[in-house]
Order: structure tokens, then sequence, then C-alpha cells
């Protein structure tokens, strides 16, 4: 991936510092899901992608960004389900409609003239995608392709015996899967982690008598696939399909033992260990899949995956752990949350969410629900490797839900909106580079689809650089994909400062305007500069004569984060000090953009015609993009749009809405940005009762990763806030959160900021500013600013801010 190196080098391991809560020493950390019960391994999976599977729900995840774990934990068959980053069927495709460009000006003629059907059926006539798109989002046989399964490693122990005293742990302060039990009179013990510093699995077998530890090793996945023995090795690799029939992506994965006492043996397509002290797994996984515009091909899958393999297994295992460990702490202990009033209860984290579902009541687990979505991020998303997906890195079927692909319309922006804000700015860097692989095939979808300059996206893009839209008019044309998601360039500077990075991404921004000024058109009746034809995303309005559509001109999504756009284009220019004709063209279009409208019942509009909708608690919010993650309404400069858009708030819950696991988790964020603490609170409650699994995996359903990360995000939006031009500490801080203490979250601006408090009010503030940049703190109706220049200075403050040093 050749993506900047220059880039890597620029971003900072930022440091941890004095504001640590004493309740988290990470020696003692009570930040682990821990069961008394292992998933059970004997039970298949079920083929349909769209069905989850209840038992994977209770194994634990482990990643480093590009492998993937699910550990079951089972006693006498142990099975751990692979993933691959880039395990992908499909292929490139040309799935752009040349028809559309000529149809465009006719279908906004009669969107404009209110003529829904006619420019409706004309839009799925010509602008729909060529060919089989996604599949309908069953994509496994077809161009478009499906993240799937690498497969899965079993650990056969020959035994059928019962068991005692079991437990199994998924420790998010070292990222580390632990497994112990009794059998048979002999105690045993795994504990399994993958390496980023390493790039491989590891799992350790031991038990307290010696010659214990016998077991045999297969690998196997639900098609595809061959598993030989090679070079003390065992062995699996095939290619999948690639859409048209023949074969696509090739992969391999290599398994390792090494023992101590006792004999390993490679035989038949099994590894064979008998009568070992202790026997130690590597597994290394690769695919040939770059992503690089226009083959996508060309990885060294086999050269890598034994260069790996070979490598650490000259390594001792505690040499292997430390380096793990001290790399993965490097981030995830960067932020501490402490909401425990009292000394933790031990209870089962399956048990501890049944409670939940019943009390509505556990601050630790709102602790555990927040590190557990950054210890997600870290392990899904490292630089140098593809972003989360739908389901982050981690899919045990063939065909998964939705092609577990990258949903342009929410759900790929909502994996990252943790990043930035808690300390995990690094994790962000594989968005950009999918970001960048999009602009050269949308730089052809843009041309051959509209015949306009620059590049766009649509609702769904996958690893072979598709940008077409979908296959529906009702979702398929989101046209302001490109603007959504390319609004993370600006965030990512915002947080971070970093020009390098800005530079290598304006010529992006630069050419995703382009497009936009481009795709605007002037409404005959306001004058008004709008987009369209556009959805606003998978929602259905009622038009006057009753009939339901969803394609119109000027949705107010599209028009906010078109506003979004090109108000960050502006900043960039700015900050880069670059100055030519499109900057002026770009306020002025800015100006000229249809804006957020209120209708007659107060509520803020989410067409540019007051429609009412179909489904008055659809799932989606998408005409709340300006309130969150947006910002271009907020309660402190724009407070009747802000009082129109928690009205919308209210009247989606009311009927029904944010029954989704990811709407739920957009709905903290969204209350928190408007102030309401107990309405994001018992957001964030919606999603632990009904949206999470044993294993605290995030449901739509089924299972989707953006929850977790979007439950995060929202928690952090919670306690810190600097959209608005301050810092805003403590903005939407719920009644049970009384006291407690946080340290390392960031603000735009380049500042770190650690605080306590004890019932309700600050007791402690300390800012660290990297940057040297003024800042403005604000809690309650307290304010402080300070102008200062001097780079990585602590600045500590009294729960008054009053300045201490």
């Amino acid at each position: 991936m050749k993506f900047h190196q220059s880039l890597l080098l620029t971003v900072a391991i930022f440091l941890l510092w004095s504001c640590q809560p004493e309740t988290n020493d990470p020696k003692e950390s009570n930040l682990k899901l821990w069961y008394n019960q292992p998933a059970d391994a004997s039970v298949a999976d079920d083929p349909n992608g769209r069905k989850d599977d209840p038992e994977w729900l209770k194994a634990l995840p482990l990643g480093n960004g590009s492998l993937g774990l699910m550990v079951f934990g089972d006693v006498n068959q142990e099975r751990i389900q692979l993933n691959e980053e880039s395990m992908w069927s499909g292929s490139p495709a040309d799935n752009d409609n040349p028809e559309a460009a000529a149809a465009l000006p006719k279908i906004r003629q009669l969107l404009f003239e209110g003529k829904y059907k006619e420019a409706t059926e004309l839009t799925n006539q010509t602008m729909v995608c060529k060919g089989a798109g996604s599949g309908h989002g069953n994509g496994a046989e077809v161009p478009f392709g499906c993240f799937q399964t690498l497969g899965d490693l079993w650990i056969d122990h020959g035994k059928q015996s019962g068991y005692e005293n079991y437990y199994r742990e998924l420790d998010l302060d070292e990222a580390v899967v632990r497994v112990r039990y009794t059998q048979d009179g002999v105690d045993y013990q795994r504990e399994i982690f993958t390496s980023y510093p390493d790039q491989v699995m590891v799992a350790r077998f031991t038990a307290d008598q010696p010659g214990q530890v016998s077991f045999t090793g297969t690998m196997n996945r639900p098609e595809r696939y061959q598993t030989y023995a090679k070079d003390d090795q065992l062995i699996m690799a095939g290619a999948l399909s690639d859409g048209k029939g023949g074969e696509g992506l090739q992969y391999m994965t290599r398994l390792k033992a090494v023992a101590k006492n006792g004999e390993v043996s490679y035989q038949d397509g099994q590894l064979v260990v008998e009568n070992a002290d202790e026997v130690t797994l590597f597994l290394s996984a690769a695919t040939d899949h770059v992503l690089e515009y226009p083959d996508y091909k060309g990885k060294d899958y086999e050269a890598i995956t034994s260069e790996n393999l070979e490598r650490a297994a000259t390594k001792s295992f505690d040499e292997l752990k430390k380096a793990h460990t001290n790399e993965y702490q490097d981030f995830f202990q960067r932020v501490r949350l402490d909401l425990t009033p009292a000394e933790i209860l031990p209870i089962p984290t399956d048990e501890r969410l049944a409670q939940f579902k019943e009390n509505s009541s556990d601050p630790h687990l709102v602790e555990l629900m927040f590190q557990y979505g950054r210890y997600l991020l870290i392990s899904s998303s490292r630089p140098g490797t593809l972003p989360a997906n739908l389901q982050g890195i981690w899919a045990n079927k063939i065909q998964t839900p939705w092609n577990g692909d990258y949903h342009t319309d929410v759900n790929v922006e909502m994996n990252y909106w943790p990043a930035e804000v808690t300390n995990l700015s690094e994790m962000h860097l594989p968005l950009f580079y999918l970001i960048e692989s999009l602009v050269e095939p949308g730089t052809k979808t843009a041309r051959t689809q509209y015949d306009l300059d620059g590049w766009v996206v649509h609702p769904i893009t996958n690893i072979w650089g598709y940008t077409a839209p979908g296959e529906a008019a009702s979702w398929g044309m989101h046209t302001g994909a490109g603007a959504w998601i390319s609004t993370h360039i600006a965030e990512h500077y915002a947080f971070t400062g970093d020009q390098d990075f800005l530079k290598r991404m304006y010529p992006v921004l630069e050419s995703s305007v382009r497009f936009y000024l481009a795709w605007l058109v002037e409404d005959p009746v306001s004058e008004k500069l709008v987009s369209g034809p556009a959805v606003s995303p998978e929602n259905t309005f009622i038009a006057p004569d009753s009939s339901r559509y969803q394609i119109s001109m000027g949705p107010a999504h599209d028009q906010q984060v078109i506003w979004q756009l090109f108000t960050d284009f502006l900043m960039a220019s700015r900050e880069l000090g670059v100055d030519h004709d499109l900057i002026s063209q770009v306020a002025e279009a800015r100006e000229q953009l249809a804006g957020p409208e209120i209708g007659s019942d107060g509520r803020l509009m989410e067409w540019a015609e007051e429609f009412p909708e179909a489904e008055p608690g659809h799932r989606h919010i998408s005409h709340l993009f300006a309130v969150h993650p947006g910002f271009q309404i907020s309660v402190e400069q724009t407070p009747e749009l802000a009082a129109a858009a928690k009205k919308s708030l209210d009247y989606r819950i009311e009927n029904g809405g944010g029954h989704t696991g990811w709407s739920a988790a957009w709905l903290i964020s969204q209350y928190a940005r408007l102030h309401e603490s107990e309405k994001a609170r018992r957001s964030l409650n919606t999603v632990l009762a009904k949206s999470t699994s044993p294993n605290l995996f995030g449901q739509h359903p089924p299972f989707q990763m953006d929850a977790n990360f979007g439950a995060t995000a929202g928690i952090a939006e919670m306690l810190i806030q600097s959209h608005a031009g301050n810092i805003n500490l403590l903005p939407a801080l719920p009644e049970e959160w009384n006291d407690g203490q946080v340290s390392g979250l960031l603000a735009r601006g380049g500042f770190e900021v650690s605080m306590a408090w004890e019932q309700h009010q600050l007791t402690k503030v300390e800012v660290l500013s990297k940057l040297g940049k003024s800042f403005i703190l604000v809690h309650n109706n307290k304010r402080f600013e300070l102008e200062t220049t001097e780079q990585e200075k602590v600045y500590q403050f009294d729960g008054s801010l009053n300045l201490l040093n």
C-alpha cells in the first residue's frame, strides 16, 4: 500500500500524563469481558448471511488490523474462527451507466415539476448502476463481491470428559484472550493474541503437569480451499470467486507449532501434537490484494506469510507478548474513564448485560462499552491496513450481511467517529487510504454518469473501487456520499494539525468540491443551489398525491454535507495558504446553497418541501447531519435550528426511531450535541439493552460493528465537545454519572483534556496544548480564555476554571 509514509512518520505517539484515574491501574485492570462458560464450538454456523449465529456472538474477538480471530474457548474442541482484512470475493467491474448523463436534465425537470413517479421511473431506467451492482446486498457471487470468513482453526484435544473451574476472558488492557479450566485433575490454560509488530497470531497451550498437552489441529472453510502440510507447516490456500465465473483473490494461511517436549508432526492435512508440556501456535495469513486502482492485485502473499511465520517462531512467547502488549498499550492506555462510584462487583459480562436489560443501570458496563469500542478500532483498523467495514474485521460466513462492505451513507463514517476524540488518530488513517483509492474510479464515474469533473461515490463501495450508484433509485442515488466521507479529512486535521496530511489530501478535497460545484443546480422557485436527484438516505416521503417516493431535489442531507465539504475546503485552503479562483467560487456557492428550514410543525425539514414521512420512526436521521457529525447547527450558534432538530429527534423516537443498533448509537451523539444529557443516556441504554450481544458486539440486527463505534463516540460526546469553537466540558453529563474522571480525550485544535468531577461539579481540569493554540474552556456558565503559543504545555485548572499554573 503506497499511502504516504511521510504521513505515518508525522503521526505523533501521544504521551500519557499525570491525570490518570487511580482506579484504573493497568496492573489491576477491570477492563475485561469474562465468562464462566465457553462458546459452543460444536454448533454449526447458519449459511444464511442475514441470520446471526448465537454461539459466534459469544466468542471473543482479537485483531491486529489485518488478522482477525474469534476465540470460542471450548474445552474439548477449540474453534478459532479466522479473518483477513482483504478476504473478498469479486473483482473490478464497470458499473457506470453511460445513459445517465443524457437523462439527468429531464429527471431534474420532472422533480422540480413534482412528477415524482415519472422521475423515479426514468432514474431507474437510466441512472442506476449497470450490471448486478451489489447483488442487492448478497454479492458473494457477483463482481461486487463480499467480505467473508478466512476459515477456521480447529484444535481437537481428543477428549469427551467433563471439566470444572472454567473461566475465559478478553483483557482489553492487554488485548489477550485467556482460557483456563480443570479436566481429569489437570489445570489447563490458553493465552492467545494477535501481534501487530510480528503480524501473527500467537496461542499458547499449557498444563500444570508434564506431557498433558496433546491435540490435532486442522484448518478449513466452507468452500474454495485446500489444506496441506509442507516444510513443517500446515497451509490452507485457495482462490475466491471473481464474480465472473473465474478465480479472483488468492489467499494463504500458515500454521506452525513449537512445543516444549513431546512431539509435533504434520501429516494428512493435520498438525498433530503429542504429550507436550506446552505448545505455542503461530498463524499468519495474507491475500494478493493491493488497494490500488485499477488492478487491485500484486501483494506477494506467499512470501509475506512465510516470512512472518518463520520470524515469529524464532522468538519466545514472552518476547512476542511483551512486544505486542507494549505496542498495543501505546494506543489503548491513552484514555482512562472511571464512572463507577464504588467497588466493581465481580459479575460475568453476559450476566451483567442481562441485569442491565432489567434495571438499565451499570456505570461499569458503560466504561466497558466505551473502551471496547476503542479496543475494536485498534484491532480492526491500523496504519497500512484496510478500514474497518460493516463488521469491523470479523465475519464467519461466505455471504456476509450486506456484503460486509463500506456503506458510505453513515456506517463507515460512524466507524471512525471515535477515532479522533478518543485519542486514536492513527487508526483513522485507513479510511483515508480508502478515500484516496476512490478518486480515480470515482472520477470515471463522475464523467460517465454525469459528464462532470471531479470524483463521486454513492452509498456503497468495496475493495475493488466500486463508485457507481446502487441497483435502485430508492437507496442507490445517495449522491452526497463523496461529500460526507470527505469531511473526515478536515476532522483529522482539526484534531492533529498535521499539515503534511492536509497537503496530501487537499487534491482529494478539491476534486470532490469540483464535482459538487458542477452538480448543483438552481431551484427555479427558491433560486437557491440544490443537489439532485438524490435521496435522504433510505427514507421515503409521501407526495401530494399520496404516493411514496425517495428521490427529490435538494433533500436536507445532501445540502448539509455539501455545505460541510465547502466549509472544510475553504478552511484547508486558508491553512495551506492556497489562493485560486476555485476558492471564491466555492465561497459564493456555499452562500447560495439552500439551507436548513423549519417546517410548520417546528421540526427541521428533511426534504425541500414539507412532505410527511412514510415511516415517521425511520432509522436514518440523515437530515440532522448538520447537528452531528457536522457543525452547521449548534445550540450555541443557531439555537432556533437546534430546537427544531431536537423536535425532529423527539418525533423520531416517539414513533419508534432508534430501533437499530447504529441508529440508537447516533442518537447518543445527536442528543449530546443538543445538551440533552438524559436523552443521550437513554439512547445509550437502548444500545446496551436492545442491540448488544453477549460478547458486546453491536446489533443492527444482524451483527454490525458500527453500533460499537457509535456508542463509544457518543459517550465521548457527552463528556467533551469542541465543534463550536470552544472546549465544552461535560456538556451532556447525565445524573447517573454523578462522580467520575476521564483522562486523555482530545479536542480540536490539538488539545488533550483530563478532568474529574464530584456531584456533577468539576473538581480538576488539565489541558495539554500540543500545538500551542489559543483555547476557550466552557463548563455550565463558566468560561476561560487563554492566549498561548507554547507547545506541549500542560495547563491546570480548578473546578471553577481558575488557572492554577
